[in-house]
């Protein structure tokens, strides 16, 4: 593939990186017409969204990724006419349950990978159990019991929907990386120790490269998986590749930031504390780095 953005990518991203900054920007992205878009064009946002707005990156996560995506790839025509425009508008938003479920305390559906398939379950009629995670955002364990559900898809929709998470969380990595990147490198610029900007010292700035290796590729390995998802073509390697890679390295990375910021890097207030929150909760999402060596793309 060309890993050069295509004009659709870079007309999400400019777009993107103009509505995250407005004081709603969930409705700025509805009305921006963001919560719409193909794999492609969505994990370019989610990356946008890792990098400038981690407060969202679950939402978007849950609602377009794992919720609209799929619903619009796999169900049935009167599905997506009740579904997706409430989606689009921002009046809805969705989840899926996936080790965990983001949001389901407020969402319409629940999407919830089932023996033989996806099934569209209503929240009113299951017991969410709360997960404590790091960023404060609300997360549940779904208990299902006798709750009404209508069929979403079968085991392919299933499979796809597993590797739609995965994309969706290392595209949140990616960016969430990036940003800390960005925020520690400006810091380092400015930060005069011995008369020197922290930048001009040699060991801070072969940190710094590091971290800029390690976020560059996230960046391919996600993009590659994303775009093979987006082509329908056979995403598992670039999948495992992917998400190895961002739930090993995207921890070491942001550590590493708070590490060159010294004490100001422990400052819960400080928004380097947003994107190593974000990290830490997303890296769990993928289940770590042991799971995603064995192999597993779910």
């Amino acid at each position: 593939m060309d890993f050069t953005p295509g004009e659709s990518q870079q007309a999400v991203a400019s777009l993107a990186a103009e509505v995250l900054t407005a004081a709603d920007p969930w409705k700025e992205l509805a009305r921006a017409g963001l919560l719409s878009l193909g794999v492609l064009d969505t994990s370019t946002l989610l990356t946008e969204i890792g990098r400038r707005a981690p407060e969202l990156a679950m939402k978007a996560l849950a609602t377009v990724m794992t919720g609209a995506i799929p619903v619009d790839r796999w169900g049935a025509e009167k599905v997506k006419q009740e579904l997706l425009p409430a989606v689009a508008s921002g009046e809805i938003i969705l989840t899926a349950a996936i080790r965990e479920a983001p949001l389901a305390d407020q969402a319409a559906l629940i999407l919830v990978s089932a023996g033989n398939g996806v099934a569209l379950v209503d929240p009113g009629g299951v017991t969410l159990a709360p997960i404590p995670t790091s960023s404060g955002y609300p997360t549940f364990l779904v208990q299902l019991d006798q709750a009404p559900a209508d069929m979403l898809g079968g085991l392919e929709c299933a499979q796809d929907l597993e590797h739609l998470a995965v994309a969706g969380a290392c595209a949140l990595l990616d960016g969430a990386v990036a940003g800390a990147l960005a925020l520690t490198r400006d810091h380092v610029a400015t930060r005069r120790q011995f008369g020197r900007p922290l930048a001009e010292f040699q060991a801070v700035s072969q940190q710094i490269a590091d971290v800029y290796i390690a976020s560059r590729t996230m960046h391919l390995a996600t993009l590659s998986a994303c775009w093979r998802l987006d082509e329908n073509r056979d995403p598992d390697a670039d999948l495992r590749v992917a998400g190895y890679w961002c739930a090993g390295q995207a921890g070491k990375a942001v550590r590493l930031c708070h590490h060159l910021h010294g004490g100001l890097g422990m400052d819960a207030t400080y928004p380097l504390h947003r994107f190593s929150s974000l990290v830490t909760d997303l890296t769990r999402y993928l289940g770590g780095t042991e799971y995603r060596l064995e192999g597993n793309v779910h």
